[in-house]
């Protein structure tokens, strides 16, 4: 899965995404890349390379603009108050279908799921998001089967987690998942998170 280039693992960015969704998958996929033999690594995009303003004011200049990304293994959507202008635009939904028919693994985080229901992306699947949204995301698509107690829902190619630290559990069982237990293990330990 790795290929010549190693793993490489995109984070949306836009306005008004949450903090933490952000950035605490970042810390794990980053911390990742030096205990792992399949070079992973990770980056941030916007839709079209600027800077984005993030929910609580932290400014972020991502490395690359949707257009010039290029292809990944895993993308990971954080939620936040952004995704509602998202919601909305039918061009930003018709990307997400696009990403999806070539990435293997997409994740969201809080209410980044919102993005991929309204995209039809978890049509008749089981998912979760913050526990503040499960109304809306049945509202968006009653087929979706909405996990309350898990902090996160992996179906294969799909992965949704509930709110906002729990995108870091998310992040380190996709470590354990595409690598091994001991590596997750390993940079569990250096992030200091505390073992679910």
């Amino acid at each position: 899965m790795s290929g010549n280039g190693g793993l490489r693992i995109g984070i949306f960015v836009f306005d008004g995404a949450e903090e933490l969704d952000v950035v605490g998958p970042f810390e794990v996929f980053a911390e990742w890349g030096s205990h792992s033999q399949l070079r992973p690594s990770v980056s941030t995009f916007s839709w079209d390379g600027s800077g984005v303003r993030l929910a609580k004011g932290l400014r972020i200049l991502p490395a690359h603009g949707a257009d010039d990304v290029g292809p990944l293994h895993v993308l990971v959507y954080p939620g936040g108050l952004g995704t509602r202008q998202l919601l909305a635009q039918a061009g930003h939904l018709e990307w997400l279908r696009m990403i999806r028919k070539q990435t293997p693994i997409m994740a969201s985080v809080c209410t980044g799921a919102l993005s991929f229901a309204a995209a039809g992306l978890l049509a008749g699947r089981p998912a979760t998001t913050h526990h503040n949204h499960y109304d809306e995301l049945t509202d968006l698509d009653p087929s979706i089967l909405v996990d309350t107690e898990a902090r996160y829902v992996d179906d294969g190619d799909v992965v949704t987690s509930a709110g906002v630290s729990s995108g870091i559990e998310m992040a380190l069982h996709l470590v354990e998942r595409l690598e091994t237990t001991a590596v997750a293990r390993s940079v569990r330990f250096e992030i200091q998170h505390p073992a679910g």
